[in-house]
């Protein structure tokens, strides 16, 4: 039955036709959405990245999700670099200030290890995000809009 549904699904997602944008007024194609950074509309859009200051569309998923890859894999390099340092420091023998300064190095190693797993752990969200994405047919602008068509209408209670 689910399958079913899906392939009706995809199904009615082929027949839309182009309709015009309200906002920049031009036509539009189905499964677009209009950006309100770029102010214009793009096909299967993703969202708006400021890393790479564009949208993340139907054009340049791939690239992203490359991009994506390779900062994950720096993020990686850069936690392997900070835990070999700590783990075998190389100090220069009879250098002066080396005990005054290692607190410090400590601090600096810590903080770059935390900084490197933090944004590791970010990237690999939106890595597994746009795999899902990939996988469902669905960008999350459309599982929004789904997931609310699904969701019965509640009602709102204001406290007076």
């Amino acid at each position: 039955s689910s399958s079913s549904s899906s392939s009706s699904h995809k199904s009615s997602r082929n027949n839309e036709d182009w309709t015009v944008c309200n906002r920049c007024e031009t036509y539009r194609p189905p499964r677009a959405h209009h950006c309100r950074v770029c102010h214009r509309c793009v096909r299967r859009m993703d969202h708006h990245c400021p890393w790479i200051n564009n949208c993340v569309g139907e054009l340049n998923q791939k690239y992203f999700i490359q991009f994506l890859f390779y900062t994950g894999l720096a993020s990686l390099y850069a936690m392997g670099l900070v835990l070999t340092t700590w783990l075998w420091p190389v100090d220069s023998v009879g250098a002066e200030g080396s005990a005054s300064g290692h607190p410090l190095r400590t601090a600096h190693r810590i903080i770059l290890l935390v900084e490197s797993i933090l944004f590791g752990l970010f990237v690999t969200v939106i890595f597994y995000d746009q795999l899902v994405s990939i996988i469902t047919d669905e960008t999350p602008i459309e599982q929004l809009r789904n997931r609310l068509r699904k969701e019965p209408h509640r009602e709102v209670s204001h406290a007076e």
